[in-house]
């Protein structure tokens, strides 16, 4: 594995990082919008 190799995996990991991240957000604020429906019904 050459220098460039090695930069772009950590760039892909970084980014991968940053798309769970995102993921888990969006998850979170599906969580609550649940809760908050089933709330006023």
């Amino acid at each position: 594995m050459d220098s460039a190799d090695v930069k772009r995996l950590k760039a892909l990991e970084q980014e991968n990082s940053r798309l769970k991240k995102l993921l888990a957000e969006a998850a979170l604020d599906n969580e609550v919008l649940k809760a908050i429906n089933l709330k006023k019904w």
